[in-house]
């Protein structure tokens, strides 16, 4: 069983333009600039200390390709509904094509994409006495969302939001993400189910959470709603993306100590599944070559010197 303290990283994406992609999530969700070269930009929430959250890196020849495995979307869970409401806000006020919004009894939850179609998720959890449970098992589901309530939150909470200048190089003069914004959750495209349950729940030790009918299943740590999501609606046997296509490059699971990470790298061994990596971590594969890079918290801040050239 992977450690319960551990969580989802920063998530790493091939962008076609940089430049685009930083204004993108500047202006319109609030992201601040950490650090930026030539090929890439790391983004976060900003203040003293705060790791990124996101890290764009810029191959001009990428193309988006469809009916592959790869990313869904990656979730941006915020800490509050009044941070939820002044996200949507943002959104409309910077006119962001919606994909659709949803209440998922654990969650209520915003959906848009990035100018390359990368999915994108915004988030508020309730608080887990709130969660439903049928039978004893979690029960997520998908209804309308009263964006009218959630909107009145966002009059009543103003730009409470908005990051000083000090907490990173932002400049896009509206709210900005609010401390305390993590990953909360990626949620992937797979070849085939039963393969990634096997790799998700057996191998790196996530428990299934939920199931949604036989296309799709929800894994956490520490009884999460979900770390991971998977479903096979790019289609069952759907084949890995080109090479440097647009998308996940991959994502970061941080466990809470290097003796867990130690635990995790003997079981990924054991497994008899290949690792790529050095000292900061593990990058492994699933069986749909989603890239995962294990790392413990001690060192989750170093930049990995030894992935994608």
């Amino acid at each position: 069983m992977i450690d319960p303290g551990a969580s989802i990283g920063a998530v790493h994406l091939t962008i076609a333009d940089l430049d685009r992609s930083v204004r993108f999530y500047q202006s319109h969700l609030g992201f601040i600039q950490h650090h930026r070269d030539d090929r890439t930009a790391r983004l976060g929430a900003g203040g003293a200390g705060a790791g990124d959250l996101l890290v764009l890196t810029r191959s001009e020849t990428a193309r988006r390709v469809h009916g592959t495995t790869g990313l869904y979307h990656f979730a941006i869970l915020v800490p509050t509904r009044a941070d939820l409401a002044r996200a949507l806000q943002q959104l409309i006020d910077t006119r962001t094509v919606m994909q659709g919004v949803a209440d998922h009894g654990v969650s209520e939850a915003l959906y848009l994409a990035d100018p390359d179609g990368n999915g994108i998720e915004i988030y508020r959890d309730r608080p887990r006495d709130a969660w439903p449970f049928v039978a004893g098992r979690l029960h997520m589901t998908t209804d309308p969302l009263d964006i009218d309530d959630l909107l009145a939150e966002a009059g009543g909470a103003g730009r409470a939001g908005r990051v000083d200048g000090d907490a990173g190089v932002g400049g896009n003069g509206g709210v900005s993400l609010p401390r305390g914004t993590i990953i909360g959750h990626v949620h992937l495209h797979v070849a085939h189910l039963d393969e990634a349950e096997r790799f998700y729940g057996d191998v790196l030790g996530f428990q299934v959470m939920q199931r949604y009918g036989p296309s799709a299943l929800f894994v956490s740590a520490g009884g999460y709603h979900h770390h991971v999501g998977l479903n096979t609606w790019a289609g069952i046997g759907a084949p890995p993306p080109p090479d440097g296509s647009i998308g996940l490059r991959y994502f970061e699971v941080t466990l809470p100590d290097e003796s867990e990470l130690a635990a995790m790298t003997n079981r990924v061994r054991a497994a008899g599944i290949h690792i790529e990596g050095g000292d900061e971590g593990l990058l492994v594969r699933d069986p749909s070559n989603n890239a995962v890079m294990l790392t413990a918290a001690s060192t989750s801040w170093r930049r990995p010197r030894f992935l994608f050239p």
